[in-house]
């Protein structure tokens, strides 16, 4: 887990313009945040190691692999003890299909963001994978029909004093 960290204004405008654009110059990043280069590198390594920043990552169209088809499952497991918790989590982790998976409070034990090439590639995944591992007792499927927002890292990086 990651520990809880106290953010500066500037350490904010770096996390704001890396998650914005996580291919932005030293250079770049050091002049957007005020300061020069050689502390902006050393702020973005301590954000690093502090687990603030856990990595860089390409935002991929998966419409442009042949993914057309994005589901939300919500799934109901028939024991909630951690053992079988966990051995669920570690399961959906060998599944490429499944992009996300949060484990939720209330009816719902978890919600699993599912990608597939089409309904029936879905359908394949649904009865040959998730409603055929343990424990699992229930699944409802949500199809996508559009995403309008899909923004990457956390709310709030900005100072709410520079008004951006």
């Amino acid at each position: 887990m990651t520990q809880r960290v106290r953010l500066d204004a500037i350490d904010r405008r770096i996390l704001h313009d890396l998650q914005e654009d996580g291919r932005v110059t030293n250079v770049e990043l050091a002049r957007r945040a005020g300061i020069s280069p050689p502390p902006c590198l050393r702020r973005v390594r301590a954000l690093e190691e502090a687990g603030v920043i856990r990595g860089y990552h390409a935002d991929v169209d998966p419409a442009a692999l042949g993914f057309n088809v994005v589901v939300f499952a919500q799934v109901g497991l028939g024991s909630q003890a951690e053992s079988d918790l966990s051995a669920f989590e570690d399961l959906v982790h060998s599944w490429p299909e499944v992009r996300e998976c949060s484990m939720l409070a209330g009816e719902t034990d978890f919600l699993l963001k599912v990608m597939a090439r089409d309904w029936d590639d879905y359908q394949q995944f649904l009865t040959s994978k998730l409603t055929a591992a343990p424990n699992v007792i229930h699944v409802k499927s949500a199809l996508a029909i559009r995403t309008t927002k899909n923004a990457p890292g956390a709310p709030g990086t900005l100072p709410e004093h520079t008004g951006t």
